[in-house]
């Protein structure tokens, strides 16, 4: 007799079990359940992936620090830099095309390529 009820108590809570885990599962797999493990996915890759571009951005700067470094371009500015050159052929080319412009041409107004000559 003492088998018969160790056998019914172990099947009763095998069975007991058994649906617990499966009501569970039920549950995981609910339209609801899935949109909203799935909009918690979503959310956690977001963080991921601001996280990755800002480690991007900031060893991105890094390595422009350390490259400028070593290019010289990140030293001080000298003060007294030479004026601009100008373009005296450029120059002397409009002024002999343009006698009535008293202007400075710019080498861009010269050059524009985009008008009809």
């Amino acid at each position: 007799m003492f088998r018969r009820t160790f056998w019914f108590t172990a099947g009763a809570a095998a069975g007991v079990w058994a649906t617990t885990k499966v009501n569970r599962k039920l549950k995981q797999l609910t339209p609801e359940s899935l949109a909203a493990q799935a909009a918690t996915k979503a959310v956690e890759a977001g963080h991921k992936l601001k996280d990755f571009a800002l480690d991007v951005r900031d060893n991105m700067a890094e390595r422009e620090a350390q490259l400028g470094d070593a290019l010289g371009l990140n030293g001080a500015v000298d003060p007294e830099l030479p004026a601009p050159r100008r373009l005296a052929a450029v120059e002397s080319a409009f002024t002999a095309k343009h006698p009535e412009n008293t202007k400075q041409p710019t080498y861009i107004e010269y050059n524009n390529r985009n008008e009809d000559h």
